[in-house]
């Protein structure tokens, strides 16, 4: 068995009167994310993560925001991309680990929904699938509630 562990991390500005995706779900907010794609930092995160687990770049690098074929995309659809190359290459997704710094709103009552959205799109059980969120102590410009912060750890396995 062979293990890889990769780490993610991403960041979006925040905006009046845009979605915010988070993690797969649509957080009720007055403010979203500015961004190419759907804006969702999470699974962008993510997405790096896995990526990087394989030493196969970034997202940036896989889905540019200077082409028109991922303006406004689901980035669910982005990981299930990222999640097949992984398996092109002999892996599964053994598990994820993603930490979310956002001051508001408050994200406790999506995580759960948020780690049943993520696990199957990885080929996961739920219990394979860890979100977490944090504020900054209203710190730096994620505590000013300009932005957003988001960590990733992943392991995937070839068995």
């Amino acid at each position: 068995m062979e293990l890889r562990i990769g780490n993610g991390y991403d960041v979006h500005a925040l905006a009046e009167g845009l979605p915010m995706w988070l993690g797969g779900v649509r957080i009720p907010s007055e403010t979203g994310f500015v961004a190419h794609s759907d804006g969702d930092v999470a699974i962008h995160a993510l997405c790096d993560a896995l990526l990087g687990a394989l030493a196969l770049g970034d997202i940036g690098h896989l889905f540019p925001d200077t082409s028109d074929e991922w303006k406004g995309i689901d980035s669910k659809i982005l990981l299930g991309k990222v999640v097949a190359l992984i398996q092109e290459r002999g892996f599964r997704v053994g598990n994820v680990d993603v930490t979310i710094a956002l001051q508001r709103p408050k994200l406790a009552p999506h995580i759960v929904l948020m780690r049943e959205t993520l696990a199957p799109i990885l080929g996961v059980s739920v219990d394979a699938v860890s979100v977490k969120a944090t504020t900054t102590e209203r710190l730096g410009f994620v505590g000013r509630g300009e932005g957003c912060e988001v960590w990733a750890s992943a392991i995937v396995i070839k068995d």
